[in-house]
């Protein structure tokens, strides 16, 4: 291949050093290297390492509102942004903050960006984050105020866009916390906080031990906890909701399991024409939120 044909042009060959009576000149600095990224594909190949390394601790972000509340709420968790052109005005308090904490950005081409987010619907910025742990059950209770509260209870949802719907359902009511069953390996992704629309970062993620154990303690913080099922429930039109609230959701499909369904205080089922046999899990989610605030927001 001549080097017309390559890729890759050869550097140009350094230039001995001057010297003069009293040994070499003093070395002057050189000025500063302008960045161009590479592309993603040849980052990741000089990286993997590396990069399997940190895939518990950070969490690649896309999408405007995702990264913007990133930003607003934890700037320190930010690790590394990448941008389009056209995003530089609207991302300035951003950009000026990367530069006086010590943040890399590079400003990079569409193709690139899209092989970062591994989506076509990244909105022009990317950025690696660390992760926001879930909250022992125990830390949330303890640390929450008086008076009516809801969370959610996922049992089996594993869905990123269900997850990053249902999440952007919950910042809009209220929602105090996502609860996480102890073995669950639901995670956020980059795809969840995207059609989360920032709700991610508004909305906490909290661990819980045993099931019995987690009712218990539940239970004793004043909540109880409502099955949400297809049918066979009360409706949840005219169910009275009370102060303290838990919605357990089920999976797609699968549903709730049934041990914990029958361990909940209430079961709950949105009538609708039949026409379909059920919602979807998040358009369950919302509409099951917007009934309690209605009532105790």
């Amino acid at each position: 291949m001549t080097e017309r044909e390559s890729p890759w042009k050869s550097r140009p060959k350094r230039e001995a050093p001057v010297t003069g009576r009293n040994g070499p000149a003093p070395r002057r600095d050189p000025a500063p290297p302008v960045y161009r990224e590479r592309p993603p594909a040849a980052e990741d190949a000089a990286s993997d390492a590396p990069h399997v390394e940190r895939r518990n601790v950070e969490l690649r972000v896309h999408g405007f509102n995702a990264v913007s509340a990133v930003f607003a709420r934890r700037p320190q968790a930010i690790r590394k942004l990448y941008l389009l052109e056209a995003r530089i005005p609207q991302l300035q308090p951003l950009l000026k903050w990367c530069v006086a904490n010590r943040v890399g950005y590079r400003v990079v081409e569409e193709g690139d960006l899209q092989k970062l987010a591994a989506s076509a619907h990244h909105e022009g910025v990317v950025a690696d984050v660390l992760r926001a742990e879930p909250q022992p059950l125990t830390t949330w209770l303890r640390e929450l105020p008086e008076g009516p509260q809801c969370a959610v209870w996922l049992d089996g949802v594993g869905n990123p866009h269900n997850l990053g719907a249902i999440l952007r359902s919950a910042a809009h009511f209220g929602v105090s916390a996502v609860l996480l069953p102890k073995h669950s390996t639901l995670a956020m992704s980059g795809a969840a906080a995207r059609v989360a629309e920032g709700a991610a970062e508004a909305v906490p993620f909290v661990r819980l031990g045993r099931d019995d154990n987690a009712i218990a303690q539940l239970h004793g913080a004043g909540f109880q906890l409502a099955a949400t099922v297809v049918r066979g429930g009360s409706d949840l039109f005219k169910a009275t909701l009370p102060q303290r609230l838990v919605y357990v959701l089920g999976a797609e499909g699968e549903g709730m399991s049934g041990e914990l369904t029958s361990i909940c205080d209430l079961k709950l089922s949105i009538p609708g024409s039949g026409a379909v046999d059920s919602l979807n899990v998040s358009a369950a989610a919302a509409v099951l939120l917007s009934q309690w605030a209605s009532r105790h927001v």
